[in-house]
């Protein structure tokens, strides 16, 4: 369309032109354009008209050459700018301010170019954020650039590779654990402060710990733990002196009083947004303060959304919470049938006698004179015989099908509304009436709920009415004797299962006779002087219901087990239990001894090791193998000894053998020793210990089934069997 406009418009300039132009200047412009060089045109134009600004021609001239040169870079920007062609569209800016500088369209460009190179600019210093692991300069560009234009799906993307990459680093550091937490330590201290016990972890484990300044130091702690885990031990700690933790990174742990105030002070908190499916948010904000105890709970009705901000460990129980509520309603289809029976019998026996008899003149005209002429007369025929037998039934069905949903009431009504009209007088105002409608006919009304097991359980309400009589009132308004049948019960069946409600019966029987009165009532006469009539009205109604389970509960994974919900204090913390049996190491844990830490010596150094050299080392060996010993100096000097083992069991392996089991460590300092069992030893235990003293290395040697020794070394027949152990 635009182009078709442009078109329009330039031939309409042409042709004033070509009729009204009589400068050179003019028509030198006129031929620009034909050849379609309107930018240049308009150029000439332009100058020309600031050269001779009286010349009123080349002035209307200009304006016309102008609007055509614009248009159509107009249209080329456009195209541009559908086609994502920034600099394009920079280039048709360029020649446009060239062409029309202070023309609307220029200056509108202008701004939209403008814009497009902040919006550029903004979306590279997100990316360069973004890539310098900066998410929130990323995320602060991103948002002022989507204020902007929210139809930037470039800008949407990066936006969401953000919040995911939040997401993800919120959940690692809300499961980070120590990276010492599965090591096993001894822990022995007796009446010690809280000071020295955490220094003495710190030394043993490797942990670095901050203190909050209202942390009482001074507290005096008793425990013994032996092998015992350290995230197990710090646990019991804290619980025990009431502290709380905040883990800083894999080592590094602040330490703060366990009050409400200062852990609202200290833990970091998430949100989490719930868009509730199925529960009502009211009832889900309930059961999340009630159990989980949050109170920054927000509910919008109207999203059925539910907000909570709390620590991660509650947000981690408020999941769980949400998940168990937010189930879809279960749904069932009633399938109903209702029969309504009824039969009806009447018979009549006898002879119908006349009721009346007449004396006098038959069909007389006129008065009657004299009694000379009278005689009896009564009805033709005199009488007249009855045997007549009627029998009628009326099956009325309906079979409707009902879906409803659990707890929620259907109604069936098959009937007619009738109506009853009310006639009120009051006083000051008069007479006036009102009309209201009666149901009447067959209403069912129930009310399923489906079990777990699959089992629905029914309460069922049936009434049948129907019009026994009609009145009719002075002012013509009729009144309605209405008879009616209820039966409600409580029904639990299976899915699939029929079940028949019958018995509603109205069984109602009438004698009546008509003839000569005292002889209709002669037993043997009765049907010779009168006509006997039997009635008997009989109706049943049958209800037949049979419910089939669309959709029932499925329930979560974690709604039948036990779901950890910390304490009352501190919903959502880890159970404080260590784990049964304590912590046994393995060879290929490297760790045949725990550290072990023990209680002030009165030097004032509780939290230093009592033994300044440390041995660790495997706890089961087999014949014939060769292990390793380490010897840790955890002491400011240097340290030597000599490693003692008994020589029936254990012999030095590899290098060692020249060099003795003589050692020298530096400050803080390590050395391995290398060890055989002797091939002869089969099952054995033993002790590796130090000179300097301290607790030994306990080791069992014990053989397997089938396995071989490992071959001894060849040893020269020149050494001594014993010259490695003269010491």
């Amino acid at each position: 369309m635009k182009m078709k406009l442009s078109v329009i418009f330039l031939a309409l300039a042409c042709a004033v032109l070509a009729s009204g132009c009589t400068t050179p200047v003019v028509r030198q412009a006129q031929d620009l354009a034909r050849q379609g060089q309107h930018e240049a045109a308009a150029t000439l134009l332009h100058a020309a008209a600031t050269a001779t600004p009286a010349d009123a021609s080349v002035r209307q001239a200009w304006f016309q050459q102008r609007e055509l040169a614009v248009s159509q870079l107009a249209v080329q920007a456009e195209r541009a700018r559908q086609a994502g062609r920034p600099d394009d569209m920079a280039e048709i800016l360029r020649r446009m301010q060239a062409a029309a500088p202070d023309h609307p369209r220029t200056a509108a460009l202008r701004d939209e170019v403008g814009r497009r190179d902040r919006q550029q600019r903004l979306m590279n210093e997100a990316r360069s954020a973004f890539e310098a692991q900066a998410p929130e300069r990323a995320e602060a560009a991103l948002r002022t650039l989507l204020a902007e234009d929210p139809s930037r799906a470039d800008a949407r993307a990066l936006l969401a590779r953000i919040q995911a990459q939040r997401e993800s680093q919120t959940r690692v550091q809300s499961t980070r654990a120590l990276a010492s937490a599965a090591q096993p330590i001894t822990l022995e201290f007796r009446e010690a402060p809280l000071k020295n016990v955490f220094e003495a972890l710190a030394r043993a484990a490797g942990i670095n710990f901050v203190f909050d300044k209202d942390v009482r130091s001074e507290a005096k702690v008793t425990l013994f733990l032996r092998q015992t885990l350290v995230d197990e031990a710090l646990r019991v700690i804290l619980s025990t002196q009431q502290l709380g933790a905040k883990l800083l990174n894999d080592n590094t742990v602040l330490v703060f009083p366990g009050t409400q105030q200062k852990q609202r002070d200290v833990l970091d908190t998430v949100t989490r947004s719930f868009y509730l499916v199925n529960a009502d948010p009211k009832q889900a904000q309930t059961l999340v303060r009630t159990i989980a105890k949050s109170r920054d709970v927000f509910v919008d009705d109207r999203l059925n959304l539910l907000v909570v901000r709390d620590t991660p460990e509650v947000m981690r129980l408020v999941e769980r919470l949400v998940e168990n509520i937010d189930l879809p309603d279960p749904e069932v289809m009633l399938e109903l049938e209702v029969l309504e029976v009824a039969a009806k019998d009447v018979d009549q026996i006898g002879l119908s006698w006349p009721g009346t008899a007449s004396y006098g003149i038959p069909d007389a005209t006129g008065s009657i004179s004299s009694f000379s002429g009278l005689r009896w007369s009564a009805a033709n025929p005199l009488a007249l015989a009855t045997l007549k037998a009627t029998r009628g039934a009326t099956n009325l069905l309906a079979n409707p099908k009902i879906r409803a949903k659990n707890r929620e009431k259907a109604k069936v009504l098959l009937g007619e509304k009738l109506p009853v009209f009310t006639t009120t007088s009051t006083a000051n105002v008069g007479v006036t009436s009102s009309v209201s409608y009666i149901d009447v006919g067959l209403k069912l009304d129930i009310e399923p709920q489906v079990q777990l097991d699959g089992d629905v359980t029914m309460k069922v309400a049936l009434e049948v009415s129907s019009v026994t009589d009609r009145t009719q009132r002075n002012d013509g308004s009729l009144a309605y004797q209405v008879g009616t049948r209820q039966a409600s019960t409580t029904l639990r069946l299976r899915d699939g299962e029929t079940q028949v409600l019958a018995g509603l019966l109205n069984d109602s029987e009438s004698r009546s006779a008509a003839g000569i009165p005292g002889l209709v009532d002669v037993p043997l006469l009765r049907h010779l002087f009168g006509t006997i009539t039997s009635t008997r009205d009989k109706t049943e109604v049958v209800l037949l219901v049979t419910p089939r389970v669309i959709r029932n509960v499925v329930q979560p994974p974690s709604a039948s087990a036990l779901m950890p919900s910390g304490t009352e204090a501190q919903p959502g913390a880890v159970p404080l239990m260590l784990r049964e049996g304590g912590v046994r190491s393995t060879p290929s844990q490297g760790a045949g001894r725990v550290p072990s830490i023990r209680p002030d010596d009165g030097s004032g150094r509780g939290s230093v090791p009592a033994e300044p050299l440390q041995l660790s080392g495997p706890e089961e060996v087999v014949p014939g193998a060769a292990f390793a010993v380490s010897v840790r100096n955890d002491t400011a000097a240097p340290m030597s000894g000599t490693l003692l083992v008994d020589q029936s069991v254990l012999e030095p392996a590899g290098a060692a053998k020249a060099g003795g089991l003589g050692f020298s460590l530096p400050p803080q300092g390590q050395t391995t020793l290398m060890l055989k069992v002797r091939d002869a030893v089969r099952q054995a235990d033993t002790e590796i210990g130090l000179d300097t003293g301290g607790t030994p290395l306990r080791l069992r040697v014990r053989g397997t089934e089938g396995a071989q020794a490992a071959p001894a070394a060849p040893s020269s027949q020149d050494d001594p069997p014993d010259a490695d152990h003269e010491r």
